[in-house]
């Protein structure tokens, strides 16, 4: 379930909303909350099941972090950067994004990981002054992220 796309203003712009496979296994609290319920009322609890079901996919959804280039700079859920702060983008997917996401991942990155989306974008941070010596990104579309990375540096 990719919601990709650009608004306006917007070189790239990704939620990274979970997959379907988690979405439909977190809908399964749904049957648990109408447990807990039964025992008052069955019309009540199978509400309040739906309710729950509803409320947890939405949940999910809406707290997905976007990742984003627009106006010079790029944002990963709640840090952003300018992108001449950043070297070149890197773009990696299967065993070499596995490899990026697990052993190869240096504590002190900010990463933007979420499991089910194979690809990765590592930017080096050129900024002697931060403490972070990259980001490391988790994307479904690598080549177009690094691509808006590339172009906003170029342009900015």
């Amino acid at each position: 379930m990719a919601t990709s796309g650009t608004r306006a203003g917007d070189d790239y712009r990704e939620r990274l909303t979970p997959s379907l496979w988690a979405i439909v296994s977190a809908a399964v609290v749904a049957p648990m909350a109408t447990l807990v319920f039964v025992p008052l009322n069955q019309t009540l609890a199978l509400a309040i099941g739906v309710l729950v079901a509803v409320l947890v996919v939405v949940l999910m959804i809406a707290g997905a972090p976007v990742i984003s280039v627009r106006g010079g700079v790029l944002h990963a859920g709640r840090a952003h950067i300018d992108v001449h702060l950043l070297g070149r983008p890197t773009t990696y997917e299967a065993l070499q994004a596995r490899q990026v996401r697990g052993p190869g991942l240096d504590p002190r990155d900010w990463h933007v990981i979420r499991g089910g989306i194979d690809g990765v974008v590592r930017v080096t941070v050129e900024d002697p002054d931060d403490p972070t010596p990259s980001w490391v990104l988790s994307t479904r579309t690598p080549d177009r992220l690094a691509a808006a990375i590339r172009r906003s540096q170029t342009g900015a």
